[in-house]
């Protein structure tokens, strides 16, 4: 089946700022351009009640200074998702009406908010998405269940029972992962050539 025709598969828009009383945009690597780029059709105090929470990964430095200078009301740079977690948590727990959720970057990362964000109630229809930079997968093993995060490859060994996975374009919101799925199962010693098609 194609991407285009697998239902699951997560379809993104473009970040565009709504009307809201409070403001919360998460991105990662990449992202934060797409947060750069809402800020230009913003209004004057979109900002003044935003929170930022970024994670720079393989992009270092290079967007921090422009997204604070977008004086957030808030702003958190974080080394990983998981340590960015508990603040995420804790912004959906004291959030109100009125909040508006944007989510920018890798798909990985778009996935895992998504996850957290429907764990606090909010409805998936209502958050804006746009991916931006790597294609890299975050890829549930229906075998073992464990997640290998940042696949490229086709086929992928699976990073906790180490099984050769062809990583299907399946998309599990409850796991915020593609699914894959032994490929070698009837004959163990045929290894299919690995290919990079997650750039």
């Amino acid at each position: 089946m194609s991407a285009a025709s697998m239902l699951s598969r997560p379809v993104y828009g473009t970040l565009s700022p709504q009307a809201g009383k409070h403001h919360l945009l998460v991105a990662d690597a990449e992202g934060a351009a797409a947060i750069l780029d809402l800020a230009k059709n913003a209004p004057a105090d979109f900002f003044a009640k935003a929170h930022i929470i970024y994670i720079p990964g393989a992009s270092g430095p290079e967007y921090i200074d422009a997204l604070k200078a977008l004086n957030p009301e808030r702003f958190y740079e974080g080394p990983s998702f998981a340590a960015a977690l508990p603040r995420l948590r804790q912004t959906f727990d004291a959030a109100h009406m009125g909040t508006r959720l944007y989510i920018a970057g890798s798909e990985g990362l778009i996935g895992q908010v998504m996850q957290v964000a429907a764990e606090a109630g909010v409805d998936h229809a209502s958050i804006q998405t746009e991916q931006r930079g790597s294609l890299a997968r975050r890829v549930q093993c229906v075998h073992c269940k464990g997640i290998t995060e940042n696949v490229t490859t086709q086929p992928v060994k699976c990073s906790h029972c180490g099984l050769l996975l062809l990583v299907r374009d399946h998309y599990s919101r409850r796991y915020a992962a593609f699914q894959g799925v032994c490929i070698n199962a009837e004959d163990p010693t045929d290894i299919p050539p690995t290919e990079e098609i997650f750039r």
